[in-house]
């Protein structure tokens, strides 16, 4: 039996994976970078190792330094979670070599399945050795790992050396591998999955079919259980295969076999020896804890002949801490506070309070809803995001809600292209135009010695805010019976709440601050100086960081006094693996250049100037 678990990852999967240790009386060893050596995952531990030496993002790769964690800490067993290490096989039969028991696939089925090339021709499918005109548009993608990295589109021959090579980097940076190969890309696709689970003693299960459609950067933001509008034939033909997969390579543990599903037929993608991150959804309809089930298997015990009845839908949401709006970009800071409102499961490896850095993924969280219905999910996910308490840096949260209730993902009609039709509909960022005036109220309230009021006219009192990249003024005045603003009825203010009648319907606002920080429900403003300093003012065309990173390349042969095209791709900064493109903001003259490759950089800093033409 086993009676200790290291899991050799970090965050939200760790967090996730000593819960259920904790139900089954199994002692928890949580490994940390220094970088995290504060982070809720080491906390929470009965034990935390740190891992010395390496960089931050390099780590939680040192499978060396973990497997010496694991006797060093006593821990009897090694679970992978996802990402990092997971679907390595060096790092399974070094964690087995040293006497520990391994929760996870055998590292020959891994091997198998680790390189997608490879996990390709073991089911016959051959990639593309030369590509043609014909057979565009094409998908670069990186033969080992996944989330996303290492992956280009192509649609003209001529952009395919360059997305070679910037895949190969981004792959080599986030695996260790930079290999990659070349398929043909499905336009109007759907992302569609099967979750199985393997005992040692021959059983497999599939369970049922999960819709990864939604992605942003082929790395999946939204995802349900089951797979919505599959024909009953499709659903049995995808279940069918990914048990013929799992038994190709003697399968046992969890693991996900995934399809590009189009025009009624199935695309083997490839297989993921590991758990995956939208694992909840099937846990919610099936009713069962996966993270148990693959220790039960790890200990020889068998599975039923049948696995257990689907009931109800249940759909993922995953919280980024980034800038939709934006190209996606990262953001860090405190997390001030998350909260979701009850009848929702949140995963997460944050608490109030903790930083979100620049080493990692920047995923916040998870919000899983389950209902008898798929509207019923959907509706529930969106109200409890939309309500959720989220303060701290630009987060996700508003595209999520907008996603859930766009009528092509309320009808079931989405594909993995539905951000690149409507991405400019849904990622700016929600506003409420009474916002502003309930965050000077609150502010008022929570400066004032007296009460609020003075007993002499005054001239209004003004503020200024910027809200959504927008600078908004507001003006109030204190009187003998409270706090006034025209236009609207101030029902009560203090520094938490404010309540305002507009036109007859009273509205309330709970209001947070945080430095100049101000969350007013789900928006979020920036208290402004009286005074704005003149010198913080940027030229036009400045090309600033959006993110703290790494420069990582800038565009071949560009220097002071060249001509660049709007849009035109002139700095690549790396942060949390994964390249950031930061284009030329306008047509025109490159009149200053700063950034240099290997250059470390934070939010704001100048990089470049482009001088209009």
């Amino acid at each position: 039996m086993i009676s200790s678990v290291l899991v050799a990852n970090r965050g939200e999967i760790a967090c996730r994976v000593f819960r259920t240790c904790a139900d089954l009386g199994i002692r928890t060893v949580a490994v940390h970078s220094d970088a995290d050596a504060d982070a809720l995952h080491a906390r929470v531990a009965d034990t935390a190792v740190r891992l010395p030496g390496a960089a931050p993002a390099e780590t939680y790769l040192r499978g060396d330094l973990i497997v010496k964690a694991a006797l060093a800490s006593g821990a009897g067993a090694v679970h992978p979670g996802y990402g990092f290490l997971s679907e390595n096989p060096g790092f399974a039969r070094a964690v087995l070599d040293a006497g520990l028991v391994w929760i996870g696939p055998p590292p020959q089925a891994i091997e198998a399945m680790a390189s997608k090339t490879r996990a390709k021709q073991l089911l016959g499918i051959e990639p593309l050795h030369e590509v043609t005109e014909a057979d565009l548009p094409v998908l670069v993608k990186a033969a080992a790992g996944g989330g996303g990295r290492g992956m280009r589109i192509v649609r003209r021959l001529e952009e395919l050396p360059a997305a070679l090579e910037g895949a190969r980097a981004e792959a080599a940076s986030a695996f260790g591998d930079g290999e990659v190969f070349v398929e043909p890309y499905l336009e109007h696709g759907r992302h569609v999955e099967v979750q199985i689970l393997a005992d040692t003693h021959g059983t497999v299960w599939p369970l049922g079919t999960r819709d990864c459609s939604l992605q942003r950067r082929h790395q999946k933001v939204i995802e349900e259980a089951p797979a919505p509008g599959l024909t009953p034939a499709l659903a049995d033909e995808l279940r069918t295969l990914a048990v013929r997969a799992a038994r190709a390579v003697s399968y046992t543990g969890a693991g996900t076999v995934e399809f590009l599903v189009a025009d009624g037929r199935a695309h083997f993608l490839e297989m993921n020896t590991r758990l995956q991150v939208e694992h909840p959804v099937t846990e919610a309809v099936f009713g069962i804890d996966l993270v148990a089930e693959q220790i039960r298997i790890a200990e020889g015990h068998a599975l039923g002949t049948e696995p257990p009845r689907a009931r109800g839908h249940a759909i993922e949401a995953r919280l980024y801490a980034e800038d939709p709006a934006h190209g996606w970009a990262p953001q860090t800071g405190t997390l001030h506070r998350l909260a979701v409102p009850d009848g929702v499961r949140l995963d997460t490896g944050y608490t109030d309070g903790d930083t979100i850095g620049v080493h990692y993924d920047p995923m916040l969280a998870k919000v899983v809803a389950h209902a008898p219905t798929r509207a019923e999910a959907v509706r529930r996910l969106a109200g409890a995001l939309e309500s959720a308490a989220i303060h701290g840096p630009v987060t996700n949260r508003d595209l999520l809600v907008r996603s859930l209730r766009h009528p092509e993902f309320t009808a079931a009609r989405m594909d993995t292209g539905f951000y690149d039709r409507h991405l400019g509909d849904l990622a700016e960022p929600a506003t409420d135009p009474h916002a502003p005036l309930a965050a000077a109220l609150a502010d008022a309230h929570g400066r004032s010695r007296f009460g609020g009021w003075r007993n002499v006219p005054s001239q209004p009192q003004v503020k200024r805010y910027e809200m959504a990249g927008e600078e908004h003024e507001v003006r109030y005045r204190h009187t003998r019976d409270g706090l006034a603003a025209d236009g609207v009825r101030v029902v009560h203010a203090d520094a938490r709440l404010v309540v305002l009648e507009v036109d007859g319907v009273r509205r309330k606002f709970e209001v947070a601050r945080y430095g100049d920080q101000v969350h007013v429900g789900a928006t979020r403003l920036t208290a402004l100086p009286r005074f704005p300093d003149p010198a913080a003012q940027l030229a036009p065309g400045s090309l600033i960081a959006p993110m703290p990173g790494t420069v990582v390349r800038v565009a071949d042969g560009l220097t002071e006094g060249a001509t660049v095209q709007a849009g035109q791709g002139l700095i690549w900064v790396e942060a949390m693996k994964m390249q950031h493109m930061i284009p030329a903001p306008t047509a025109g003259t490159l009149s200053a250049l700063h950034a240099r490759p290997g250059q470390q950089v934070e939010p704001g800093m100048l990089l470049a100037v482009v001088q209009p033409t």
